[in-house]
């Protein structure tokens, strides 16, 4: 696998995938409040795989120690946008409160499957309570929601905050669960992942022993 960097002509062989440098365009997301603003800030990050590992799959590495609480980064994986959300606590407790007006809150649809190592809690559908990893890409025909928007923004989320997809109006939780009544029928597809440490995730595998 070779290494995308300015020095690639000179440099001595590249190591192996785990320590190569990588490449992603990734994009971060400021929110506030119960969680949401809906400044999005596009960056270039210095780790992710080339382009040619990215294109057959191989899985991205995200550290997770530079996004603050109530914020979301987007990184590349297989060419669909993977949101990686720092979730608060008060946004944490709103996903416990807005079931009854969510049209499958348990997950229970099998169109994308949800993976069962984040069913521990099926209102948060992630490893941890505090990092939502869902994949960017509504469910109905394939657009990308906007978002994360406060409770209160945008009528067509009521009074719950959360994602709207700006082709036909589905509306997400902040667990990725579509709600009710909406052109979209399942919720969000949460990729395979797993923390290597506290500070980083592998996004493309499962859990060691899922």
């Amino acid at each position: 696998m070779s290494n995308n960097t300015n020095n690639s002509t000179t440099a001595p062989p590249p190591p192996g995938p785990d320590v190569e440098r990588r490449t992603a365009v990734v994009a971060t997301a400021i929110v506030g409040g119960a969680g949401v603003a809906a400044l999005a800030v596009p960056y270039v990050a210095s780790w992710g795989p080339t382009d040619g590992a990215k294109a057959a799959g191989a899985p991205v590495d995200v550290d997770i120690s530079g996004i603050p609480p109530g914020t979301m980064r987007i990184v590349k994986w297989r060419g669909k946008p993977v949101w990686i959300l720092h979730r608060t606590p008060e946004m944490i407790r709103v996903l416990h409160q807005d079931t009854a007006a969510l049209a499958d809150p348990d997950s229970k649809r099998q169109n994308y499957p949800t993976p069962p190592y984040v069913m521990k809690d099926p209102a948060l559908r992630s490893i941890r309570p505090d990092f939502l990893v869902v994949i960017g890409i509504c469910t109905h025909l394939g657009c990308s929601p906007n978002g994360p928007f406060p409770a209160g923004v945008k009528a067509a989320l009521g009074p719950w905050p959360g994602f709207l997809c700006p082709c036909h109006g589905s509306t997400f939780d902040l667990a990725g669960r579509v709600f009710k009544n909406k052109p979209a029928a399942d919720n969000l597809a949460v990729p395979p992942y797993r923390f290597l440490d506290e500070h980083t995730i592998r996004i493309g595998e499962a859990p060691v022993h899922a």
